[in-house]
């Protein structure tokens, strides 16, 4: 599997199922059977030792999966049970039904003890919290010692956005059907999946044309493809001059981080406008950046007029100077990325963004930004992400489990890498240093919000590998950038 790849919604996946009926000469049973003889192969990759083996199955087709693997494991010698949280509603599911009860399988009332349990409750059509039986059945299945393997999606999880409603089940595997699904790549859905698998069910190329991908998965592989070798005869001048801008008193150790960030990405210069009593500190600290003591909006115009790009918010704060920092910078025609700070004050105005400009909120950012609650971006990630883009005409990532890059005109950016050890002060800062560095590097905006959230997520991960996810500093990705943001020159 290459990175980037496809993903899809339950839109197109119907569609995909419907033309694979067609295929089948109008027999949607068969795919059904391919689906729940998949799982099986599944399970048995993953346990292939179970023996006793408990299947969960609800009334509709996801239940009708279900009962094809309960009939393959049953057949293989297994001891199986199945658990009806209701009968078949669907004439696929009562014929699966049928066929496992002719075979002699076996039908229990409870989950009792067992190797695997295998969730197939609802897929991918559910969008709404579970009732009260299927929520008590769902705790049963998260109690139990058992391995669990969630058919299409974890029961509970929308696959359209990977938000849980309510209850949902916790996998330890979840097998997806016909294609990778978008919604278990992102927030909520992260915690519920386990391992994902797919099973494309041996259906022809030509049946995908025309469905288009709702989004796009970027994992850390795709790195060495999207960071180019640079030219022997490059200098500083062609690497771009970064400018950050933030550090309010109090707050300096912010803005050291981006400026740190952005020249182990690359930047050829990097300078930082900053209160002056951060001066001394940032120089001892950083001796490769060029400081300046601003303390008002006259004093950083000549800045701007030098920048390749600005970084904009990083302990910037919201009173009188940060203001003024930031509405010198609103007019500025220079590229610009803005986080923390900038984006709390941008809140409070009407002012609209270009294209060539990035904005990086975390969902409770998001939600001052859209006037709504950070469980409303949450509950639908990708929505918010659209949200955003539209409203103030940037690139946009938003930021949290599964990040999202939305651009103009493209469908989103899923990052695949990044871990909660992430979930610490700073990192949003290292985060602006290494996007402003891309983009001064001649990235446009979309591709430099990609690149940048990906890189940032894959050092994260690459630091976290050496001492654990707890504890985990923005300072120690530096070294990690700079590793991963140069590709093995062959």
């Amino acid at each position: 599997m290459h990175s980037p790849f496809p993903l899809f919604d339950p839109a197109a996946l119907r569609e995909l199922e419907a033309r694979g009926t067609t295929y089948f000469d109008g027999d949607a049973f068969a795919l059904m059977a391919r689906a729940g003889q998949a799982a099986w192969r599944c399970l048995l990759k993953h346990w292939p030792q179970a023996i006793r083996i408990v299947v969960v199955c609800g009334p509709g087709n996801n239940g009708g999966d279900g009962y094809v693997l309960a009939r393959h494991a049953h057949t293989a010698g297994r001891t199986v049970r199945v658990v009806q949280l209701a009968a078949p509603a669907t004439a696929l599911a009562q014929r699966a039904c049928a066929e496992y009860a002719e075979a002699g399988g076996a039908f229990e009332p409870a989950l009792g003890d067992c190797d695997v349990i295998v969730d197939a409750l609802f897929g991918i059509g559910l969008s709404r919290a579970v009732d009260a039986a299927t929520a008590a059945q769902i705790d049963a299945i998260n109690a139990h010692r058992a391995k669990v393997l969630s058919l299409d999606v974890p029961s509970g999880i929308d696959a359209r956005n990977g938000h849980a409603a309510g209850m949902a089940i916790l996998a330890d595997v979840t097998v997806q059907f016909l294609a990778r699904h978008r919604g278990l790549r992102t927030g909520m859905a992260l915690d519920h999946c386990g391992k994902l698998e797919l099973a494309a069910l041996d259906l022809p190329e030509a049946l995908w044309t025309g469905i288009a991908p709702s989004a796009l998965a970027f994992r850390a592989d795709a790195l060495h493809e999207c960071l180019p070798l640079r030219p022997r005869n490059g200098h500083k001048g062609r690497n771009g001059h970064v400018l950050c801008i933030g550090g309010e008193h109090g707050s300096g150790g912010a803005i050291v981080l981006a400026a740190q960030a952005a020249l182990r990405t690359g930047a050829g210069l990097v300078s930082v406008a900053t209160r002056a009593m951060h001066v001394p500190a940032l120089l001892a600290r950083c001796p490769e950046v060029m400081a300046h003591a601003v303390e008002s909006s006259a004093e950083l115009l000549p800045l701007l007029a030098r920048a390749d790009v600005i970084a904009i918010g990083p302990g910037l704060g919201q009173g009188e100077w940060g203001r003024a920092m930031l509405a010198a910078v609103l007019h500025a025609l220079t590229p610009r990325v803005l986080d923390a700070d900038a984006l709390n004050l941008l809140a409070a105005s009407a002012t609209t963004l270009g294209e060539d400009d990035i904005i990086t909120p975390h969902p409770g950012e998001a939600a001052r930004l859209l006037a709504t609650t950070t469980t409303d971006i949450q509950a639908d990630r990708f929505a918010a992400a659209t949200t955003l883009q539209d409203k103030f005409g940037s690139s946009v990532v938003l930021k949290g489990a599964g990040s999202l890059v939305q651009a103009a005109g493209s469908v989103p950016a899923v990052i695949g890498a990044g871990n909660p050890g992430m979930g610490v002060g700073g990192m949003g800062d290292v985060l602006t240093g290494v996007i402003a560095a891309l983009r001064g590097q001649g990235f446009a905006a979309p591709a430099a919000a990609t690149i940048g959230a990906l890189l940032h997520a894959a050092a994260g991960d690459a630091a976290a590998l050496d001492d654990g996810e707890r504890g985990l500093l923005p300072s120690d990705l530096l070294p990690w950038l700079r590793r991963l943001a140069n590709p093995v020159r062959r």
